[in-house]
Order: structure tokens, then C-alpha cells, then sequence
């Protein structure tokens, strides 16, 4: 059995990273930070002119009609570079929810554009701390209305419209339905909200009978979400799994270069055991991921486990490669001016994107227990 990826599928991740290293230097996403940009545009432009943003999208609908296995190659790429775009969630998620359970007149409306790159997507889930689910969402969908708040929304302050996770007025995980709604028209405020990883920006959205549709099914939007982010954990451990690497390599090149006592720091035991253990964290998460894009790509009976056994081991993995890469720095790697910093943040974001760690952590004894007993 095969488990790398094709010759294809790596050109293709050759391509992606040649074109993030010349348009998406750390020096871009530090443009990026210190200024007033929500993403950067000139990246985000890079990535629609290489048909990305349509990776997964029929060829009906205007996309490349490629598969998750693409996806994959591209998300290990964006991570590399942390890159300043919101192609995890108008790609991972409100396109990947369209594809999946979109009628098709919505199919029609709107996968075009995004392949275009002409719309952002973005997924709202959250009302605020804790997680969310059939018990804790309070906005409404009723009669062809919207209201209520999520925070907060990646990519909210800019995205052309929203996947919203609402109550229709059923009982348990029927409670919940997914609504469509054009985040440019009449019901809707925005505002931005700081979070860790400013590159990233999140937002506030506000909905007063805000005009919107159902996605699928009344009572299926819980359902809906699950597959969804089951699809998302696995392309978002890639990207963590990229964030990893490039952490990790930052620290070594470091660790050859600095000298302390009379000698190079990497020669140090402490110095080369945190290298070490980033490297045993990171390839333990990149089994996981190989496995789950398998399970992804084929469809497989154990895409669930597959999905939380990659979100844990990956966000394990880019959280300690990140804060080490800061320790193997010393005290520059704490200062504004250390790149150090652009993988700490995105480690910290990336870990509570789709819910957070000890939540995955219970999905996957759930499920492992749920199988088990089958």
C-alpha cells in the first residue's frame, strides 16, 4: 500500500511553495501584522491565479475538479509560510460545506465565484467561550430571518457571505440547521476583533432579520458541520504540520549559527533534545495526516478517528516546535522584531480553529469507544 503522495501532487506542492516564497516571505506577513490589511491581497491574488482557490471544485462550477489529496500538498505549504489568507476557511469550510450540501441553484450561485476567487466564504460557528452545540447556540433562522451573534468569525470583517449555524426550533442535534446568508446585504454588522494572530483577522457579526437560506436540510446543520469539520481538522493538520517544519527548521539553522560559552548553542545537549523532539512530534503527526488524507480521499469507514487522531497530533506537534523554536532563540526570540513570533501565533490560532484540543480529545475516544462497541 501507497502512502506518499503522486509525482503530480508534488510538483504541484513545488509549484505552491516556489510561489509563496517569492510572494510570502515572513517579511509579508510582518507587513501584514504591523499594518492595517486584513490578509494580503497580492498572496491571496498568487493563489487564484494557480487555480487554487478552485482546487476541489467540480469542473461544472468552474473549478479544477481535483481532490482532497491537492488540498493536502497546498495546506502543508500555506503553513510553511504562515500565510496572512483566508484560504483555511473560505476553502476548508464554506466551500467544502457548498460542495457537500448545497442545492444546486446554490451550487450554481456561488462555487463559480469562489473558484474565481471573486467571493471569500467564511463558517459561523461560535457565540463565544466554550463550545458550541445544540444547547449553547442562540441565533435564529425563522421565516427566512437571521438573528443573533457569532464571535468570533474568522475572516468575518471581510467575507462575502457566511455559512451560519443556527436554531431552527428542533430538539437535540435536530435543533441545528446551516443557513446561508450574503454577508453584504441588508440585517448585517461587523466589527473586528484582536486575537492572538492578528494575520488572521476574526470578527463580530451581528444579524437583525438578516434575509437567509437553509444549506441542506432543516435539522441537519449539526450533521452537516461534523462532516465538514472532519474534512477541515485533517487539511488544517497539514497546514499545522507545515508550521511545524518550518518552526523546527528555524531553530536549527539558529541553533548552527549562534555561539554562546565559545561554542555553537547546537552543540549543547538541551539544544539539540528540543530539536530532537520537535522532529519525534512532527513525524508522528505526519502519520497521522497521511492516514487521514488516505481516509479523506477514499471516503474511508474511519475518516472520524482518522480526523481527530490528526487534529491532536498535529496541534501537539506545532504548538511545541513553535515555543521551543522561541526557546532555542533566547531572549531575541521573545522581541518584536524575532520572526519567531509568526509561528507562535499561528500555533495558538490553529489549535482552537475547529474547536480545541480536549474537545478533539473526547471526539476520538467517542468515536474509538462508539466503534469498538460496534
Amino acid at each position: 500500500m501507497n502512502f506518499d503522495f503522486s509525482d503530480d501532487q508534488k510538483l504541484l506542492k513545488e509549484q505552491v511553495k516556489k510561489m509563496l516564497a517569492d510572494k510570502c516571505g515572513l517579511d509579508r506577513v510582518r507587513k501584514v501584522l504591523d499594518g492595517d490589511e486584513p490578509f494580503a491581497k497580492d498572496v491571496w491574488d498568487g493563489l487564484v491565479e494557480m487555480g487554487l482557490t478552485g482546487t476541489a471544485i467540480p469542473e461544472q462550477y468552474g473549478g479544477v475538479g481535483l481532490g482532497a489529496l491537492e488540498l493536502c500538498v497546498i495546506a502543508e505549504e500555506l503553513g510553511r509560510s504562515a500565510a496572512p489568507v483566508p484560504f483555511s476557511t473560505s476553502v476548508y469550510l464554506a466551500t467544502e460545506a457548498l460542495v457537500s450540501a448545497g442545492s444546486e441553484a446554490q451550487k450554481q450561485s456561488w462555487l463559480p465565484k469562489l473558484a474565481a476567487g471573486k467571493v471569500i466564504g467564511t463558517f459561523a460557528m461560535s457565540e463565544g467561550p466554550g463550545a458550541a452545540g445544540p444547547r449553547t447556540i442562540e441565533t435564529s433562522f425563522k421565516g427566512g430571518k437571521l438573528n443573533g451573534t457569532k464571535i468570533p468569525v474568522p475572516d468575518g470583517d471581510f467575507a462575502d457571505f457566511a455559512l451560519v449555524l443556527a436554531n431552527t426550533g428542533g430538539k437535540g442535534d435536530k435543533a441545528l440547521s446551516l443557513v446561508l446568508v450574503d454577508l453584504t446585504g441588508a440585517g448585517v454588522a461587523r466589527e473586528a476583533v484582536k486575537t492572538i494572530d492578528p494575520t488572521r483577522s476574526h470578527a463580530t457579526i451581528t444579524f437583525t432579520d438578516a434575509p437567509a437560506e437553509l444549506l441542506g436540510a432543516e435539522g441537519e446543520g449539526w450533521a452537516i458541520t461534523a462532516t465538514v469539520f472532519d474534512s477541515a481538522a485533517i487539511l488544517m493538520a497539514f497546514e499545522q504540520i507545515g508550521g511545524a517544519e518550518a518552526a523546527m527548521w528555524m531553530a536549527r539553522d539558529y541553533a548552527l549559527e549562534r555561539y554562546a560559552f565559545g561554542r555553537l548553542i547546537g552543540s549543547y545537549q538541551a539544544i539539540k533534545h528540543k530539536i530532537a523532539d520537535m522532529y519525534v512530534k512532527l513525524e508522528l503527526a505526519r502519520s497521522n495526516c497521511y492516514f487521514g488524507a488516505m481516509m479523506l480521499n477514499d471516503g474511508g469507514a474511519e475518516l472520524p478517528e482518522a480526523a481527530a487522531a490528526a487534529r491532536i497530533s498535529a496541534t501537539e506537534a506545532f504548538r511545541y516546535a513553535a515555543q521551543e523554536n522561541i526557546q532555542v532563540h533566547g531572549g531575541i526570540g521573545y522581541t518584536w522584531e524575532a520572526d519567531t513570533q509568526f509561528y507562535f501565533r499561528r500555533s495558538k490560532l490553529l489549535a482552537l480553529a475547529l474547536g480545541s484540543a480536549l474537545e478533539w480529545k473526547d471526539k476520538l475516544v467517542t468515536r474509538l469507544e462508539t466503534r469498538n462497541a460496534a
